[in-house]
This record gives structure tokens, sequence and C-alpha cells, in this order.
């Protein structure tokens, strides 16, 4: 990275997720209960979540409501009726394919009627280990094997196969019947304490990512039921990492963006400004199907090798960014390239409410030298953001927080979108952003506020003036 646009803080932490992540990081893990195999809600004593009242009661409700749909539970038993593994977990697939020469995009979720399948079994001493096997649809599966070490309990092998003979889910896939990939060590616990991570839990494996999210389990079970005590996932403890400002909505003043922090010291106070609109397109075989203006920041925290957080901000230079990016009836990629920092978009089609929305957002960067990890992906393939009517087009003057992790956001300026239908390469009739309609609202309440008092001081100024007259008699 050669700097340009970016900024980073040592001492500072993540900025403020946005007002939805904010609620949905009060929200505990759905926990299982095994004898009814269904998923019950376990509420955290979280401050912000007993304060809930009216509609912001309603929204946690719903998110509620969205985990409890999404929940799967499931057990594996030996030979005896003794369960050894309980599992509950949200699973989302996002697996990459061709068609026709075109690279598609293939996006589905573990399903609640998925079923442990034969080959999972509870271990035999040293002989074998512990092993899930979830089934699915036409033959696809996701098996979790486990092993032990000292203290300690582990996933050490992660394994998805899949069919791409499956139509349903591999619309016209050049390619057919079963692939396979693995990820080493993903999930670890102490024995004899549940595994827990509500946060997102992204697994990269070749063509094929894998999101685990509302996370309970635990293997090598001695009761048959979950411990007592339990081990939170570093994604979750990353949550709760002290939060600086969010950058400002307007500024007037110019702060360099090719400045380097330094490593030492007090955090800055200056902050980039809003990165500068880009104006970008995507064509297909029917003409225009991406139009897209817009300014671009990404938002990272990342641990620093000295265990320290640090945040990294990197506006998007339009007339240094390359875009590109397909599109087919149902789906939209927007692919920009800004130096070694790539951003996929995709956008995706409800046609039963003939609306088009962001459905994912993937990002692929290089931190700065201090970090732990210099290499910096994650990616989000269940959002519904930017959402508008077909032929129409999305507006949004305020900034909009696109989560992506718990630590990385795409945030988002001045944004007017539009996918799929579009008429001589010009917006259609605009839908505002709710942002921009609540910005509009207060103006008005002020104005109208104002003008009652105006009101109310005349007639007093009248009465009174009135009153005045009334104490007088002519002579």
């Amino acid at each position: 990275m050669t700097g340009r646009g970016r900024r980073h803080s040592p001492e500072r932490g993540a900025l403020p997720p946005p007002p939805a992540a904010a609620a949905a990081a009060t929200v505990a893990a759905l926990v299982p209960s095994p004898r009814s195999r269904r998923c019950r809600l376990a509420l955290s004593p979280a401050p912000a979540m007993a304060r809930a009242q009216g509609a912001r009661g309603l929204l946690v409700a719903a998110a509620l409501l969205g985990f409890l749909q999404a929940c799967s539970s499931f057990e594996v038993k030996d030979p005896s009726g003794k369960v050894c593994i309980i599992a509950n977990l949200t699973v989302a697939f996002s697996v990459e394919y061709k068609s026709s020469g075109q690279k598609e995009f293939a996006h589905f979720r573990l399903p609640q009627n998925a079923t442990v399948e034969s080959q999972s079994s509870c271990g035999t001493g040293n002989t074998s280990h512990p092993l899930l096997v979830l089934g699915f649809g036409a033959g696809h599966s996701l098996s979790l094997n486990f092993s032990e070490a000292k203290d300690t309990y582990q996933v050490e092998e992660l394994v998805f196969s899949y069919n791409l003979s499956d139509a349903t889910l591999f619309r016209n896939s050049t390619a057919a019947g079963m692939k396979r990939v693995s990820h080493g060590s993903i999930i670890q616990a102490h024995m004899g304490t549940e595994y827990r991570c509500v946060n997102s839990k992204q697994v990269n494996m070749k063509n094929v990512n894998v999101t685990f999210s509302n996370v309970t389990l635990e293997a090598y079970l001695v009761n048959g039921t979950f411990s007592m005590n339990k081990t939170e996932c570093a994604e979750d403890m990353v949550s709760t990492t002290a939060v600086v400002p969010t950058t400002p909505k307007q500024t007037t003043s110019h702060v360099p963006t090719t400045s380097h922090v330094p490593t030492t010291g007090p955090a800055p106070t200056a902050t980039p400004p809003s990165p500068e609109v880009g104006k970008y397109n995507v064509s297909g075989a029917n003409g225009t199907c991406i139009l897209a203006y817009m300014g671009l920041q990404l938002n990272i925290t990342y641990e620093k090798k000295d265990g320290k957080m640090g945040l990294d901000l990197l506006n998007f230079m339009p007339r240094n960014t390359t875009s590109s990016g397909t599109c087919n009836k149902m789906s939209a990629f927007l692919f920009l390239t800004y130096n070694n920092t790539k951003v996929i978009f995709h956008f995706a089609l409800n046609t039963t409410a003939e609306k088009f929305f962001l459905q994912g957002v993937n990002i692929s960067t290089v931190l700065p030298s201090e970090a732990k990890a210099l290499r910096f992906e994650a990616w989000n393939n269940s959002m519904s953001e930017l959402r508008a009517t077909v032929g129409n087009s999305y507006k949004c003057s305020a900034e909009e927080n696109l989560r992506v992790m718990d630590n990385a956001f795409v945030n988002v300026f001045n944004v007017q979108l539009q996918v799929f239908k579009i008429d001589g390469n010009k917006f259609g009739a605009v839908e505002e952003c709710q942002l921009d309609e609540n910005n509009m609202l207060i103006p008005i309440i002020v104005g109208a506020a104002l003008a009652g008092l105006v009101l109310i001081v005349l007639i007093a100024y009248l009465i009174g003036r009135k009153r005045s007259h009334a104490g007088y008699q002519t002579i």
C-alpha cells in the first residue's frame, strides 16, 4: 500500500458500528435446548438491552426473531444414546463457480432441515475422534472433525462438500459433480466448557466462503448437556473494545490524506475528509446494469504486533481506482481496485418485491507494517442494504456505514445507485434513504416550533395590549 488516501492510528479502537450493528451486538447467543432440539434465546444482561424501549425494543425483537428462524441445533449420540456433541449454529455459504465462461456466486444457508448423517460419531478412544457431519440438499455436506489436546478440544478440520450438479443452487454451472474443500483448525475451547461465538467467524476455502454465527457447541460432553463454564471466541471479545468517534458527516477543513501517523505518542485528533465521489458503471448484454456515484472509505480496526489496537482509514481516490464487473438477470457485481485494495459489491434482485439491494461486500487489502497480520480479508454475504425499486435509483447524501465484520466497515458517502434496469445510462426516479428523510424532517420540526413560538408571542402581545386599553376611561 502506497499510503495515499490512508490514515491509521495506533492507539485508537474501532469506529463505532452503525445503530443497527450496535443493537445487534447486545443480543447474546442462541442456546439450544437439547431435549426439544429447538433454539431458545439467552438474553445478554447488557444495560443497553435493559433500557430498550418503544421502537428500539421492536427492532431488537425483530433481530431476535431473525436469529431464531436461522438457528439450527444438532446432536451426536453414541450407541447407548448418550449425547457427546451438541452444536447450535447458523452457517452461510458463498460458492464461486463458472457459468457460460463467467464467474457466478451461489449464496445459501445451512437449512433447518439439515440432518445429522450416519458418518457422525462420538469416536472411540485413540482410534477415532468425534465427528459431526451435516447433510442437506442434493448431496451437500458440512463436516466438523474434533480432536483433543491436553486441556482443550478443537475443530481440527472443517470439510465442505458440494454438488455442482444441483441446478437449484448452481444455475447453469459449466462444471458438474462433487467438489470438496477443507480448512484447518477454526474453533478451540477449553475441555469441559461450552464454546460460544455470537459474531460472524468467516472461513475462506479456495472458491468457498463459510460464515459461522450464533454458534454454541461442545464436544466430549460428560453429562450429555452443555457445561456451565464457557469459552468465548476472539470475535466476540473484539466487539467490546473501546471505540472512537466516527468520521464527521460534514467537514469544511482539508486534511492531507497522504500523511503517515507516527506509531508513538497520543492519537491524532484530525480526521480525514469525506472521500471524493467516484462515478462507476458496469455494462452487460442488455446495456448498463450498474450505475453508481459514491464516495468510498474503508474503516478497519486491527491488532498490532505489540498487542495494541490500531485504526486504518482508507479513502478511495476515483482517479486512481479501476472498476469492472459482471451482471445477469438476478445478480450484479461491481469490482473496485485502488492500489492493492479491492472491494467487491454484490447486488441481488428480489423478484417478488421488484427491488434491488446490496447483498454482499468483499474486502481485500494490506494493512500497515505495524499490524500483526499484514493481509486482511473480510466479507459479508448476508446483507440487505441500499434497497430501491427496480427502475428507480437509490440516493443518500448522509454517510452510511456498511458492516462487513465487527472490525471492518465500508463507509459510503453521497450515494446514488441504480442496478439492473437503467434507461439511457441515466438515473431513474429517486428513492431517498431514511437518513436523508430524517435530516430533512429536523429543520421542518424546528421551523414549525419557531413559527409556533412567534404565534404565541404575538397572541400574548395582542391580549396584553387589549387589557391595557380597557384600564383607561375617556374624560
